[in-house]
Formats: structure tokens, C-alpha cells, sequence
């Protein structure tokens, strides 16, 4: 399993503005805890493989255009199910 890239755009006080690229199938955020409530806005739209902090899976389909948001405290590992490459954007908002 290799890991998605990360490009952080903006982070101040505010917010962070992360792009995450999965090119293939398996790419993988790695485990990871949400500090902010954030935002993600799928680029491409894509399937992936939420595996939450307990180890138990769900999938989930990302639909390009069609913002969705998450909480703070949010401890999972996002794994791509899609063959091509997948992109979202991903916006913390800090307060």
C-alpha cells in the first residue's frame, strides 16, 4: 500500500487547505485523527475504504462537485477502491 500525496495550499489560523491525490488503487491517507471539522470536496469523485479506528471498514463513493462534511475527532484511515487516479480537497476549519 503506497500513500496518497498531500499538497497543504493554506494553513494559518483559520483554516487548512489540503489536496489529496490517490493515483491507484490502495493508496492510502495512512491512519489519522481530525483536530477541526473540516470539509472535503471531491475533484474527480472516486470509491474508497474508510477503515475507522476500531479496524471496522464502510465504503464510501465521493461524487466530483459534491462537497461533504466531517468532525472533529474523527480517527480513520482513507484507502483508495478506485483504479484511476482520485483527487479532493480537503478544508479544516480551525475556528
Amino acid at each position: 500500500m503506497s500513500t496518497a500525496r498531500a499538497i497543504v495550499a493554506i494553513d494559518d489560523p483559520h483554516i487548512r487547505v489540503t489536496t489529496w491525490t490517490f493515483e491507484q488503487a490502495g493508496d492510502s491517507t495512512d491512519p489519522h485523527r481530525h483536530e477541526y471539522d473540516y470539509v472535503v470536496i471531491p475533484v474527480t469523485g472516486g470509491t474508497f475504504t474508510v477503515i475507522d479506528a476500531e479496524g471496522d471498514t464502510r465504503e464510501m463513493t465521493q461524487h466530483a462537485a459534491s462537497p461533504y462534511r466531517g468532525t472533529a475527532g474523527t480517527d480513520h484511515d482513507v484507502v483508495s477502491s478506485s483504479e484511476a487516479s482520485v483527487v479532493f480537497v480537503e478544508v479544516e476549519l480551525k475556528g
